[in-house]
């Protein structure tokens, strides 16, 4: 059984491991490069205090690189469930080769397992060193990257560390027990589609938000956590501010909501999601429009009448937390198929 999955198996494997060490090759070329160049900025940035625009122009000279190899990683676990799981068993179970198979002497439970096993502990393998590869290599772009696109993000979290691993898992016995349960390899492969990626978006909106209790603090407005201010005259001159996705003094935290309040803790509603409304003179003043430059000086006007953030995030020292609580989590749920499978083979597939 293993000789003949592994001859099933080869060829695709085989392609996946070229482009496996392409992108690593890659990555190894072009990755000690990447942090001397931050380094070197780091280094010069700290000494006249303009890191801040160190990281916009470092990480817009990267982002689409950046972008290129966090996909490749977000993708693999679906290519997985899709061209390996959904086909191995429904493929079988179309074409009727199940049959010979199973009046032979090996019995239907160690021919699902040794499908299961070594297709995926590859399929593992693989989506893990992937995984780690392009979390060396992005290291510096993610200290630099915006609060979008930060660590925690989650359009950057699924494609870091051992998660890919748990996806990976998943995805592909997802794949075998649709397969099973559909019988047909098109059908099969669709709904694979479906499922996984009507989960991987539940489980940044749903659940990691609650693997650990959010922490919750005010923090008073700078450039960290403001995009600008503004002076609406079509509203009678009243003071606009827009927040962003960051929080003072915890780069890389994942922020689940950002208002802004006024002196007793009420939030101020903007006509905009993430922007606020203060009530301070623009007739005269620090917030006057022939004040120069407004952003610092009507900032520190606006900090001094009490108004703050009030933010809910994820600080960055939860990654790992979080990503080993939320492969256990694929680990269950896989394990949960895996059962499922072994249970329809033996006593519903005929």
């Amino acid at each position: 059984m293993i000789w003949l999955t592994w001859r099933q198996l080869r060829g695709s494997a085989a392609m996946l491991a070229a482009l496996l060490v392409i992108l690593a090759t890659v990555l190894a070329l072009t990755g000690p490069d990447l942090a001397s160049d931050y380094s070197t900025g780091i280094a010069a940035c700290t000494q006249d205090d303009t890191c801040g625009r160190f990281y916009d122009r470092f990480f817009d000279g990267y982002d689409m690189p950046f972008m290129a190899v966090s996909l490749i990683v977000l993708l693999l676990p679906a290519v997985v469930g899709l061209f390996w799981g959904a086909p191995l068993i429904s493929r079988e179970l179309e074409t009727g080769t199940h049959l010979l198979v199973w009046n032979q002497t090996i019995t239907r439970g160690r021919w699902l397992a040794v499908k299961l096993g070594l297709t995926g502990l590859v399929a593992m393998a693989a989506a893990c060193l992937c995984g780690l590869a392009v979390t060396w290599w992005s290291d510096p772009l993610d200290k630099s990257a915006p609060g979008d696109l930060a660590l925690m993000a989650p359009l950057v979290f699924g494609a870091r560390g051992i998660a890919p691993m748990g996806y990976a898992a998943f995805a592909f016995v997802l794949g075998v027990t649709v397969g099973m349960l559909v019988r047909r390899t098109l059908p099969a492969m669709a709904l694979t589609l479906a499922v996984f990626a009507a989960i991987q978006l539940a489980m940044p909106l749903l659940v990691r938000p609650h693997l650990m209790t959010p922490v919750t603090s005010t923090f008073e407005l700078s450039e960290t956590n403001m995009d600008g201010v503004g002076i609406n005259r079509d509203q009678g001159g009243r003071v606009e501010i827009r927040l962003n996705a960051a929080v003072p003094g915890h780069a890389g935290a994942w922020v689940l909501s950002s208002d802004l309040v006024d002196p007793s803790g009420r939030p101020t509603a903007g006509p905009e999601p993430g922007m606020g409304i203060v009530q301070v003179s623009t007739t005269s003043g620090p917030c006057a429009p022939s004040a120069s430059p407004i952003m610092g000086a009507c900032t520190t006007e606006i900090n001094r009448l009490g108004y703050r953030q009030k933010a809910t995030y994820q600080p960055l020292e939860r990654f790992w937390p979080f990503q080993w609580i939320e492969t256990g989590i694929y680990a269950l749920l896989t394990l949960g198929l895996t059962w499922l499978s072994f249970w329809w083979i033996r006593r519903r597939l005929s």
